[in-house]
């Protein structure tokens, strides 16, 4: 097993308008982290198979969906999903900070947003700054989820990098949930650039 290079803190209780959530903070390798987990109705112990792997959502800080509501991408509302389906049927989120902007930061994402408003897609973006496309690392994530006992996990995600990030980092990814947000005007083209440049598993109905 992998050295844990974490540091969670006691978990608490944490009331929401989603439901109550088991919440820690964790120090990682280069930002701190946040996971809230709920034993839903599928959670093992409470009336289903013990064997089920419970659902996981790695979810990427972003300020201005997550926070503001923005419309530009679907981070908020693949948060709100998730926390809504994981107080359903147990498991955790795994909120991820400083991989703001896939891991660029506020101040870079602002900057690519403008090159967006000027023409360029959310790749073509990055591109012309010199920056990378998605510069996210996953250790801190694998080793929240091995300090939670989640060594093995059905993955809530579209992107095809996240689960083979942490399959390589040693955590067994029994199942992929897809997560479909419908998309809007606002940000029709970002998803489907990400289907097409980025491989995303969104369906083509977000053309």
């Amino acid at each position: 097993m992998s050295e844990v290079r974490v540091c969670g803190t006691e978990p608490i209780q944490m009331p929401t308008p989603l439901g109550t959530f088991e919440v820690r903070a964790w120090r990682g390798r280069d930002a701190e982290h946040v996971s809230l987990l709920a034993r839903g109705a599928a959670w093992p112990g409470e009336g289903s198979d013990a064997s089920q792997p419970p659902l996981v959502r790695v979810h990427s800080e972003c300020a201005t969906g997550d926070i503001f509501g923005s419309y530009r991408c679907d981070c908020g509302e693949q948060l709100e999903k998730a926390l809504e389906t994981i107080q359903r049927e147990g498991g955790a989120v795994i909120y991820m900070r400083g991989h703001e902007g896939r891991g660029i930061g506020l101040f870079e994402k602002i900057r690519a947003y403008h090159l967006q408003d000027l023409g360029d897609d959310t790749v073509e973006a990055n591109v012309h700054l010199g920056l990378p496309v998605d510069a996210r690392r996953y250790d801190d994530a694998a080793d929240i989820l091995r300090a939670l006992g989640m060594g093995r996990v059905r993955l809530m995600t579209n992107n095809p990098e996240k689960d083979g990030a942490l399959a390589g980092l040693g955590i067994d990814v029994a199942e992929i949930v897809p997560s479909v947000i419908a998309p809007r005007v606002a940000n029709r083209r970002y998803l489907e650039t990400k289907r097409e440049k980025m491989a995303h598993r969104l369906a083509p109905s977000h053309d």
